[in-house]
């Protein structure tokens, strides 16, 4: 048998909102068990509506907003890997809506995991709709991590 079995993937989504880093360590957590790679997801959109979201707006215009999402994504990351020392965490920051990105990344993967609510203003709609949006048309197992203020 010359060729290993490709290690199962875990598509989490990661906004860095409390909901999302819970969903991040329920993904490590699963991945130690099952011997998965993690694949952490950061979308991000050119936002016409910025400030109504409680995010600052960067100077700089794409770039930065990109930037500043990866910033986010890596210090979630960074957060979450401390106690899932031998867990292998890809991380994707991509352009465009976060439910169209994450049933993007999930073709091909093993499961899907979001949190239950995202950031900001809109946070209880915004993300609801993620995961109803991701629970019905994603190509594999979806798990929505609840987060419990």
């Amino acid at each position: 048998m010359s060729h290993h079995p490709k290690a199962a993937r875990i598509v989490v989504g990661v906004d860095g909102s409390p909901s999302s880093k819970k969903a991040l360590g329920w993904a490590l957590s699963q991945a130690e068990r099952t011997g998965a790679q993690v694949e952490a997801v950061t979308a991000w959109e050119y936002p016409q509506f910025y400030g109504s979201v409680g995010w600052t707006f960067p100077q700089g215009g794409e770039e930065a907003i990109s930037t500043a999402a990866e910033v986010v994504l890596e210090e979630a990351v960074t957060e979450a890997v401390e106690g899932h020392p031998d867990t292998v965490v890809h991380t994707t920051v991509t352009y465009g809506g976060p439910a169209e990105v994450l049933l993007e990344a999930a073709k091909g993967s093993d499961l899907l995991v979001v949190g239950s609510r995202g950031h900001g203003a809109m946070a209880g709609t915004l993300l609801g709709s993620v995961g109803h949006n991701c629970a019905q048309h994603a190509p594999c197992p979806v798990v929505i991590v609840r987060h419990v203020a």
